[in-house]
C-alpha cells in the first residue's frame, strides 16, 4: 500500500494570478502544503498536478526528497474543471493497487502541518472509514433567506461557551482509497471519518486580503 499526496495547482487563478506560486511568509504559497506532505511519516510520495511551465520550475526547486510534478492536461484546468477531474486522470494514467490512498491536500490551505496529516490518517483507520475530511468547529449561527434559523434557537440564544457548534470543511485535506475514487468518482466515499483541525486553520486564500491575513497566522502558527 502506498499513500500519495496530490496537490493540484492551476495556472489560471482568475482572483489572484499566480496565486499557487505567490510568496506568503517568504515561500511560494504551494510549498508550505508540500512541505508538510513531504514531511509527514504516512507520506510515501508527493505529486504537484500542474498545467504550468513556471510552478513545475517553482515547485522543482524546492528540494522536497519525496516531490514529483504531474502535468495535468489543459482540459482538466480550466476555470470549470472539477478537483475531481484531475484527480481521475492522473489514476487512469499511472498503475497503482486499489488500496493506495489518495491525500488530496489543497495547497490554499497553508496552515496544515504534517502532524495534522498523519493524525488524520491514524484517525481514519481507528475509525475504520473509508474515508476522512479535515473539518474546523464553526461557532456561527446561521439562517436562511426566508428568516429561519438553520443551526439554533434563536429565543433561548447560547452563549458560545454552551455552543457546540458545527463541523465546518476547511479545505485542508481530504483521503480516499484509489478503489473508492475511481468507483464513485469523489473525493469522499462510504464511511467518512472527520479529522477536527484547528480553528485558526479555517481559513483559505482565494482573495487578495487573504493573504494578508495568513500572514499574520503564520507567524503564529506555522512553526509551533
Amino acid at each position: 500500500m502506498s499513500n500519495i499526496a496530490f496537490i493540484p495547482v492551476r495556472g489560471g487563478s482568475k482572483s489572484i494570478p499566480m496565486k499557487n506560486i505567490k510568496l506568503l511568509a517568504g515561500k511560494p504559497l504551494v510549498y508550505w502544503s508540500a512541505k508538510a506532505a513531504n514531511d509527514a511519516f504516512c507520506i510515501d510520495k508527493v505529486v504537484i498536478a500542474t498545467d504550468s511551465e513556471e510552478i513545475k520550475k517553482t515547485v522543482l526547486s524546492f528540494g522536497l526528497k519525496k516531490l514529483e510534478v504531474y502535468n495535468r492536461d489543459a482540459e482538466n484546468a480550466k476555470d470549470s474543471s472539477s478537483t475531481e477531474s484531475v484527480i481521475l486522470e492522473y489514476l487512469h494514467k499511472q498503475e497503482l493497487l486499489p488500496d493506495d490512498y489518495i491525500f488530496l491536500i489543497q495547497a490554499t490551505s497553508p496552515l496544515i502541518k504534517s502532524t495534522h496529516i498523519e493524525n488524520m490518517f491514524n484517525k481514519m483507520l481507528l475509525d475504520n472509514a473509508d474515508s476522512s475530511l479535515s473539518c474546523v468547529v464553526c461557532k456561527r449561527f446561521f439562517w436562511r433567506e426566508d428568516g429561519t434559523p438553520i443551526n439554533y434557537d434563536y429565543t433561548q440564544r447560547p452563549r458560545r461557551q454552551d455552543f457546540k457548534g458545527l463541523m465546518m470543511e476547511n479545505g485542508a485535506c481530504y483521503i480516499n482509497s484509489v478503489e473508492n475514487i475511481l468507483k464513485n468518482k469523489n473525493r469522499l466515499s462510504g464511511k467518512i471519518s472527520i479529522y477536527q483541525m484547528p480553528e485558526y486553520t479555517s481559513t483559505e486564500i482565494d482573495e487578495p486580503d487573504d493573504f494578508l491575513y495568513l500572514e499574520k497566522l503564520m507567524e503564529k502558527y506555522k512553526n509551533d
